[in-house]
């Protein structure tokens, strides 16, 4: 898979020219995203053309709206390109977005960038795109200039679990709320977090129970909690025990990412690892002394051990 990085460099495109394509933020990639993916290279395939999708980074939203910080993104630039090298995408377009980009209109967006540059023979969109200055472009609009300048366009629905939309917003704020179980459904697989493992108190081996306090890749943070989750360490699986907070029963202030992987004992300070959260065990609780937190602990795991048994 190629990504092209440049749109003006209009040499990276010719390999590319009377492409299949597809057009939006993809965050996320859930099953919505990959409905339309899939339909685009299948169609792509069967007319002997190449698939790309055109994205952006950095999100639109965090350029037009600065004053949203944090901005919660489901994926990372890094994870979105992997996500759609695995779905079996021939490129990536991916245009830097700017202020000054935000101002070109949806004519010039598919006159000069769809059709001049890449020269598209169809284009793929979910049913409510929107694109261009003021959003005037949308599917009836690209419809007119596919008739005008030689290129087919299809209008994807939207997709569906348990009666409900999938959405890039829905996902966010599920997991915003430690709803993690919820989005694994439109995800097509657990939401994850990234991360280096960091020097922490050091109190969970004197309680008996070694953590792993990591540094996230990622500001979309579940909410406050126990958490059952799969961790993936250098290429091994490992289940665990995850709380996010603040340790109210130490009085601590900061907030920590902690994990402990059941059945194993080593130093991985320094250690990349993936933590994939399956279910919610509860909320973050103060225990009136560190002894009562020891059995809650304890409880915790025999939760979580029967929480992700079906997943080894």
């Amino acid at each position: 898979m190629k990504v092209i990085k440049s749109i003006e460099d209009k040499s990276s495109f010719c390999e590319f020219r009377d492409a299949f394509v597809t057009i939006g933020n993809f965050d996320g990639i859930h099953l919505g995203h990959q409905h339309i993916i899939k339909m685009l290279i299948k169609e792509a395939r069967q007319d002997n053309r190449k698939a790309a999708v055109i994205t952006f980074d950095p999100h639109p939203q965090m350029v037009l709206h600065p004053e949203k910080r944090p901005f919660y993104l489901i994926t990372s630039l890094e994870e979105k390109i992997k996500l759609l090298e695995k779905l079996g995408v021939d490129a990536i377009v991916l245009i830097p977005f700017s202020l000054e980009f935000s101002k070109i209109t949806a004519e010039d967006f598919v006159c000069q960038i769809l059709s001049d540059s890449l020269h598209i023979k169809k284009i793929f969109i979910g049913y409510d795109y929107t694109f261009g200055k003021d959003k005037v472009g949308n599917a009836a609009f690209l419809m007119d200039f596919g008739n005008r300048l030689g290129f087919d366009i299809d209008i994807i629905n939207a997709i569906r679990v348990d009666d409900t939309i999938v959405s890039s917003t829905r996902i966010r704020n599920a997991i915003l709320e430690g709803d993690v179980k919820t989005v694994i459904a439109p995800l097509g697989r657990p939401y994850n977090l990234g991360g280096i493992v960091i020097e922490g108190n050091r109190r969970g081996g004197s309680l008996g129970f070694h953590t792993a306090n990591i540094k996230p890749d990622k500001v979309l943070i579940p909410a406050h909690g126990v958490y059952a989750v799969i961790v993936h360490l250098e290429g091994i699986r490992y289940r665990g025990v995850s709380n996010i907070g603040v340790n109210p029963t130490f009085d601590d202030e900061r907030l920590s990412i902690e994990v402990h992987l059941l059945d194993f004992d080593r130093d991985i300070y320094g250690k990349s690892l993936e933590v994939l959260f399956i279910d919610r065990i509860r909320d973050e609780v103060k225990f009136a002394d560190p002894e009562k937190l020891v059995a809650q602990v304890k409880r915790d795991i025999e939760k979580a051990e029967a929480i992700l048994k079906p997943y080894f």
